[in-house]
This record gives structure tokens, C-alpha cells and sequence, in this order.
């Protein structure tokens, strides 16, 4: 799943691809890399960003996912929003799957709109808001209060219509959680997946990284992306989910031959 922020604070790439054009020739360079998905955003969820009116985010994402599949008709785009009202426009206009960092829990109309529009659903797991996520996060069992977390979220989308086999699930590296948690819940994937949907792995030039590797800047952890998503897939993530394709997606196909001990 190759990235395409069209924002102006993201923490990584923020105002890059603000611009429609930017961003739909960056979308269009990353599925030329390989990516299986798109995911577009119109709204920055870093920690302590502010919301962003559903006007804003549906000018700057519809024009995008409209460039795209201009240029790339065959394209599977994923809105990325919490906001019924984004994630139906984007539909609309040819998005396939919806990715929503609350789970459902940021408009509870959404859980009818996947299930009435037949797209994909991913379900993140977030403590708190954006704003205050990282404020000092608790947990007493960080695998076992996220998974269980997902596993309601993903029933409830279920009870709503959504069918199971159109569900994945994202522990949310970064998003509410310290070093420590995040650490844990990579370690413990295979947890996560034993949940019983397939899990999508998102650390793509996140601070753990920084903070793993002598404190490097976000635009200085193309080594460490690569190094935890690579890690990531040999304990069980089913997708990754970042900013840099063609180098993951080399990294990743070849580490799954390795342990296959063959070519997929």
C-alpha cells in the first residue's frame, strides 16, 4: 500500500503533494512501483495535529483520486478518512476500500457505508485523538487490549454487513502508544493476526525509527522503513503500508521467498 498525503502537515511529507498535480503524478509513480493499493488522505493524523473541516478534505483528496484513475483505470484506491461523508464522495468517485483510523468509532455511519457499498474496510487501532495521543499512553497488556479492540470493532463491522473476507485489521504503530508499546505489539503480530483477519502494517518513517536509530529525521529512515517492514511481514503483517514502494516492496518480496524457500 503506497502513501499519497495530500496535506499540508503531515509529519513526513506534509505540503509535498498538497497540490492536485503533485500528488496525482506521485500516486501514479508509486502504483508504476509496484504498490497493490493507494491509500490518498486529506487529513493529517500525526500527533498533535488539529482536525480538518470534511469541506478541505474532500477538495483535496476527490481531484486526486480522480487524476489517478484517469491515468491508471485499473488503480485500487483507499480513502483514507473517518468521516462517512469523505469515505462516500471518495467511493463515488472510484475508491475501493476505506481506511479508517478509528475503527468506526469516529462516525458511526460508516460501518453501513462499507457494508452497503461492497468496498474493503481497514480498522485501525488509536488511544485517544491525534491531538493528545501521545500523551503519556497506559497500557496493562498492549497486544491483548489492541487486539481485542480490533476483534469488537471487526464484529460490529461484521453485524453491520460487512463481509468478513473484506476486513483487515492495523495495530496502529505510533498512534497512541510509546517505544515500548510499539516494539511489543511488532513482536507479537502473529498475536494480532490470530485474531482472524488479515493485518496491515503501517511504520513507514515513523519517530519509533528516529528513535531507534541515533534520533534521524523523518526524510533519513528509508533504511529503518525498510528494516521494520521487512521484519514486520516474517511475523505475520499481510500488507505493508508506506511512503517509499519500489525499495520495501524489494525487501519484503524477497524476504518471503526467503521463508517460503521459494518464489510466491
Amino acid at each position: 500500500m503506497g502513501v499519497v498525503n495530500v496535506t499540508p502537515d503531515s509529519f513526513s511529507d506534509g505540503g509535498r503533494f498538497l497540490e492536485t498535480g503533485a500528488a496525482v503524478e506521485q500516486g501514479l509513480k508509486l502504483l508504476a512501483e509496484g504498490a497493490d493499493v493507494l491509500d490518498i488522505g486529506g487529513e493529517s493524523t500525526r500527533p498533535g495535529s488539529d482536525p480538518t473541516s470534511p469541506a478541505d478534505e474532500l477538495k483535496r483528496v476527490l481531484p486526486v483520486i480522480q487524476g489517478v484513475l484517469a491515468g491508471a483505470p485499473r488503480a485500487v484506491i483507499s480513502i483514507d478518512t473517518y468521516r462517512t461523508q469523505v469515505a462516500s464522495e471518495a467511493i463515488k468517485a472510484g475508491a475501493q476500500v476505506i481506511n479508517d483510523v478509528t475503527a468506526l468509532r469516529g462516525d458511526p455511519a460508516m460501518a453501513d457505508l462499507a457494508a452497503s457499498s461492497g468496498v474493503g474496510l481497514v480498522l485501525m487501532h488509536m488511544r485517544g485523538q491525534p491531538k493528545t495521543m501521545q500523551v503519556n499512553p497506559e497500557y496493562d497488556d498492549v497486544v491483548g487490549e489492541v487486539g481485542a479492540m480490533l476483534a469488537a470493532q471487526a464484529q460490529a463491522a461484521q453485524a453491520a454487513g460487512v463481509a468478513r473476507e473484506r476486513i483487515v485489521i492495523d495495530p496502529g504503530i505510533g498512534f497512541g502508544k510509546n517505544l515500548q508499546h510499539n516494539l511489543t505489539l511488532l513482536h507479537n503480530l502473529s498475536q494480532l493476526r490470530a485474531v482472524g483477519y488479515p493485518v496491515l502494517l503501517g511504520a513507514s518513517r515513523k519517530a519509533m525509527l528516529g528513535m531507534l536509530t541515533g534520533g534521524k529525521g523523518s526524510d533519513q529512515r528509508l533504511w529503518s522503513t525498510i528494516g521494520v517492514h521487512v521484519a514486520g511481514a516474517m511475523l505475520g503483517a499481510d500488507m505493508v503500508r508506506v511512503h517509499d514502494v519500489e525499495p520495501v516492496r524489494d525487501a519484503v518480496l524477497v524476504a518471503d521467498a526467503v521463508l517460503r524457500g521459494e518464489k510466491a
